[in-house]
């Protein structure tokens, strides 16, 4: 009768519900288990490492091989209300908080009716691994950590599950004098936050694969074409010494991806490195023009004029006074390593870097614009460093008030005849106030007649708004540079220091007359995004690009000769419109290359002109200078990954050969990293197998 009993409380007792302290008890289990199978300290296979699924049999297993469950009914009777409930907890109730993730399955591709798609991922939303509990706590904070959280190990995750989950001070109410946004309370610390579930377990590498949602915006353009030196034989552009898109390349190439063909600017890449052109003998000329004319090593047919630009390098003991703002977003999306904990260690060696004499302001924007730091004197360099170091990510980002507040600072604090300049860092869009790119550029546009210059530098992948920070460094008379490793920041801020600072020429234009009877065809590498107006180039009121101290720029035309095979068909009736008098002046030139500029505090521009004739012309490719040629092998390498016709007969091999014969000094590695990165694209690049 007893036992009758015992049946019936078992049929009647209901399903108790589910407690978070079972929850979290199976959570720990569970991440115990991944780190203990993929630790590599045990064998794969062995009753420790074994997974959950493989547990869950072993467990019915003992089950049914222990004397009290020998009967197979009583068995059935206790064992499927436990496996019923489990696996409508694990199916329907999801207690772990896991959002299924759409990929590869053990048994092929997961559709859309085995699993529900994931909601579109928001600029603060949960992470893949995070509950919508956990989620909400985060979104409620006020304070985050500003670095990559520590690396546990098995054992430490487990012993600290418990605390994991007990409200720590990010739950906390913050005291009602918060700092300005983006700012840490110095009372939590730096790291006051405990890790979120995804940061302490990111998805194993064998686990089905979500492809974060890519809002990089990029501006599209196309490659320059072949023109007619007959019917369109003036080319002109605005100089750039922008080097983002280098960086871009590289960081989509170490990541296994050859890049997006709109990201691949080739004036940029081949402007990245250093080169040894000869550059003015004072500060009277701010720059030396060396042009050289020499075969194309992708086209026996047609060669190359290689305009190479030297700004006079201003020495240390010349260097103006600089009044620089640090412009920095500390929007939620800012939480990444590569992010705001990498912008914080770039700005704290460009701090070591100024004289005691220069003066800092912070600006910060997310959600609304604060100033952390009052304009504060180098010499003071732990005050700023502490100003750096407190900086926290969250909020949206209100980038027209940042921009706004940070220009006010740079002209309370304007150092006549010194540097004047803004320093923007961020990762994205400017979502709060003026968004549009065609405001943003107007409010540059305005702000730059204040005489303040303006430096923008990009931060992480997958928000990235390249596009934005192109238009606003062209109309702010500033540059573009994208920082992706530590690397990099010391490249930009600490090595090039002097031409990312001090301007010595500002709305450099160039402008290039082709001789239609030397030159039938020519085509500009590159550039595409600063081609002008025929009529810009002596019009001062339009805006061109900067040249920093110690710049160099590289521009390289490929033309062909008159009497070459040609891209483009002579004019039928073209020679009716060619001047009809004996002779031609100047008939032996190829071109004639005119640069236009201003000082940095002058609003007339001046000129500089200079005659390409046979006296600049080599003989072979070979020899050419080692810069030379490793400029033409970074200009193969752009146009190859941006998928240009002329150089589709052009191996990976061939770049690779004259890269490395023309690598010459090499101090910082620059360019060794250049011919690694022809190697992964290379490997990367399908059509060549």
């Amino acid at each position: 009768m007893a036992e009758h009993d015992e049946f019936d409380i078992l049929r009647t007792t209901k399903v108790p519900a589910p407690r978070r302290a079972a929850k979290e008890a199976a959570l720990r289990a569970s991440v115990a288990a991944f780190d203990s199978e993929n630790s590599g300290a045990e064998t794969k296979g062995s009753i420790q490492g074994k997974r959950l699924t493989e547990r869950a049999r072993q467990l019915w297993r003992d089950m049914m091989q222990k004397k009290m469950l020998a009967t197979p009914a009583l068995a059935t009777l206790i064992a499927l209300p436990i496996a019923g409930y489990a696996a409508f907890q694990l199916v329907e109730g999801n207690p772990f908080g896991f959002k299924p993730v759409l990929g590869e399955g053990p048994a092929g591709p997961l559709t859309n009716q085995q699993l529900e798609l994931p909601k579109k991922k928001q600029e603060s939303g949960p992470s893949q691994y995070e509950s919508e509990s956990d989620a909400a706590a985060r979104s409620s904070q006020s304070v985050q950590p500003d670095s990559a959280p520590p690396v546990e190990t098995a054992d430490e995750r487990a012993r600290g599950a418990d605390d994991l989950f007990a409200p720590g001070p990010a739950t906390q109410n913050v005291a009602p004098s918060a700092p300005p946004a983006g700012v840490a309370s110095k009372a939590l610390g730096r790291n006051a936050v405990k890790p979120t579930m995804s940061e302490i377990m990111p998805a194993p590498a064998d686990s089905f694969v979500q492809m974060e949602e890519n809002r990089d915006r990029l501006e599209e353009f196309k490659t320059n074409p072949v023109r007619s030196a007959l019917e369109d034989p003036v080319s002109t552009f605005s100089i750039d010494v922008d080097t983002a898109s280098y960086s871009f390349v590289r960081a989509s190439l170490k990541r296994g991806l050859l890049p997006q063909a709109d990201t691949v600017r080739v004036e940029e890449m081949i402007n990245y490195f250093p080169y040894d052109w000869k550059g003015p003998d004072s500060a009277k000329t701010p720059f030396n023009t060396t042009v050289a004319v020499m075969p194309t090593p992708w086209n026996a047919n047609t060669k190359l004029m290689h305009v190479a630009i030297k700004g006079y390098d201003v020495q240390p003991a010349e260097q103006p006074k600089a009044n620089l703002v640090f412009l920095l977003d500390v929007s939620g999306s800012m939480n990444q390593p590569d992010k705001l904990p990498l912008l914080q260690s770039a700005f704290r060696l460009l701090v070591n870097k100024l004289r005691p004499d220069d003066t800092v302001s912070i600006v910060t924007y997310a959600g609304n614009a604060g100033t952390v730091l009052e304009p504060t004197k180098a010499s003071e360099k732990n005050k700023i460093l502490d100003a750096i170091d407190s900086l926290i990510p969250g909020g949206s980002t209100a980038g027209e008030a940042g921009i706004k507040e940070a220009y006010r600072l740079a002209e309370k604090s304007f150092v006549k005849d010194g540097v004047n300049r803004v320093m923007l860092a961020t990762d994205g869009d400017f979502n709060v106030g003026q968004s549009d790119d065609d405001d943003l550029k107007r409010i540059i546009e305005e702000k730059r007649e204040s005489g303040v210059f303006l430096s923008v530098f990009g931060f992480g992948r997958g928000n990235l708004n390249d596009q934005m920070m192109q238009t606003i460094a062209q109309n702010g008379n500033g540059t573009a540079a994208y920082i992706d490793t530590l690397q990099e920041a010391e490249k930009v801020l600490v090595q090039d220091a002097s031409s990312t600072l001090f301007p010595i020429a500002k709305d450099v234009k160039i402008q290039v007359e082709f001789n239609p009877a030397k030159v039938s065809e020519y085509r500009l590498i590159g550039y595409e995004t600063r081609v002008l107006n025929r009529e810009d180039f002596n019009n001062d009121r339009v805006d061109a690009g900067e040249i920093g101290s110690g710049h160099s720029v590289t521009a390289i035309y490929e033309i062909t000769p008159k009497g070459a095979p040609q891209m483009i068909d002579d004019l039928r009736y073209g020679e009716a419109s060619t001047d009809s008098r004996a002779g031609i002046a100047n008939a032996d030139e190829y071109a004639f290359v005119k640069i236009r500029y201003k000082a940095p505090d002058a609003d007339v521009s001046k000129l500089i002109t200079s005659p390409v004739t046979s006296a600049n012309e080599i003989s072979s490719f070979d020899q050419a200078s080692s810069d030379q040629r490793f400029s033409v092998a970074v200009a193969a390498f752009g146009q190859k990954l941006r998928h240009s016709d002329q150089t589709a007969a052009m191996g990976w091999d061939q770049i690779s050969q004259i890269a490395s014969a023309s690598r010459g000094s090499d101090p910082f590695g620059y360019r060794a990293e250049f011919l690694s990165l022809v190697r992964l694209a290379s490997a990367l690049d399908k059509s060549q197998r």
